[in-house]
C-alpha cells in the first residue's frame, strides 16, 4: 500500500476534494495501527462533516472499515441470516420481542447491539441489568448459538476484531462533536453490520424530537445511504 500523508488527506477534504480509494484505504489503515495520530484523524472527521462525502467516498470509507478487521462468515448455518439496526429513540423496544420471533420462524439472528443511545441508554445496557448476562461472546459460541434449532438468535456486543477502525474513530468523534456526519454514521453502522455476516438487514430509522435525526429529510438521506451501502456489500437491506 502506498504511504501517504495525513496532512495531505486532511488538506485535500478540507479544501473540499474527493478522496482517492487509495487515500480512503490508507488512512483507515494506518489510524488503525496507530500511524495516523487521533488529532489528525479528528481534523480529518472534521473536513467530512463539513465537505461531506460522495456516494464512491463512503462505499470505500465503509469497505476500509470492515477490511481493517475481521468478517464473519455464517453462510453454512443452513438457515437465512438476517438483522436489524436501529438509530434509536426514547428507548429500545424492538430488539428484545423481534429477535426471538424472526428466529422462530427459522432465520438465524446475529444480533450486533449498541451502548449508550443518548439518554436512554442502549440495548446492551438494559440487558446487562439482568445478573449474569454477558455482553461479550466469542464468535464460535455465537456460532453455537445461532445453530441451535432452540435458539437461532444472539444479541451481542460487537467483537474487538469487527471493523475495529470504527470502534477507534468513533470514540473520537464522541468527544469532538463530528458524530453528525450522515457518511461517517451510515459507514459506521454499515462497516459492523456488513463485517458481521449477515445475509440481510432491516433498518429501523427514527426521526423526530426524542430521536437522534431530528427532521424527515436527514433521515431519510440516512437511510438511502445505508441501503445503498448493504446493497453495494451483496446484504439484501
Amino acid at each position: 500500500m502506498t504511504v501517504h500523508s495525513a496532512v495531505d488527506v486532511i488538506r485535500a477534504k478540507r479544501d473540499g476534494g474527493e478522496l482517492s480509494d487509495a487515500q480512503i484505504d490508507w488512512v483507515v489503515a494506518a489510524f488503525t495501527r496507530g500511524e495516523v495520530a487521533d488529532e489528525q484523524m479528528s481534523a480529518l472527521a472534521m473536513a467530512i462533516v463539513w465537505r461531506g462525502m460522495t456516494r464512491r467516498e463512503t462505499a470505500r470509507w465503509t469497505r476500509a472499515m470492515i477490511d481493517s478487521g475481521k468478517r464473519l462468515d455464517f453462510t453454512d448455518l443452513g438457515r437465512p441470516t438476517v438483522d436489524k439496526h436501529s438509530t434509536g429513540g426514547v428507548g429500545d423496544k424492538i430488539t428484545l420481542p423481534l429477535s426471538p420471533l424472526v428466529a422462530a420462524c427459522g432465520a438465524a439472528v446475529p444480533q450486533l447491539s449498541g451502548r449508550g443511545l443518548g439518554h436512554t441508554g442502549g440495548t446492551l445496557d438494559k440487558l446487562e441489568a439482568i445478573p449474569g448476562w454477558q455482553a461479550d461472546i466469542p464468535a464460535e459460541r455465537m456460532r453455537e448459538l445461532l445453530s441451535d434449532p432452540a435458539i437461532g438468535a444472539v444479541i451481542c456486543a460487537a467483537g474487538a476484531d469487527l471493523a475495529p477502525a470504527d470502534k477507534r474513530l468513533y470514540a473520537l468523534r464522541d468527544v469532538t462533536g463530528t458524530v453528525e456526519s450522515i457518511p461517517l454514521i451510515a459507514s459506521s453502522i454499515m462497516s459492523k453490520k456488513i463485517a458481521e455476516g449477515t445475509g440481510a438487514l432491516v433498518l429501523d430509522v427514527k426521526v423526530g424530537r426524542g430521536a437522534f435525526l431530528k427532521e424527515p429529510e436527514q433521515a431519510r438521506e440516512l437511510a438511502t445511504a445505508m441501503v445503498e451501502l448493504g446493497t453495494d456489500a451483496g446484504v439484501r437491506t
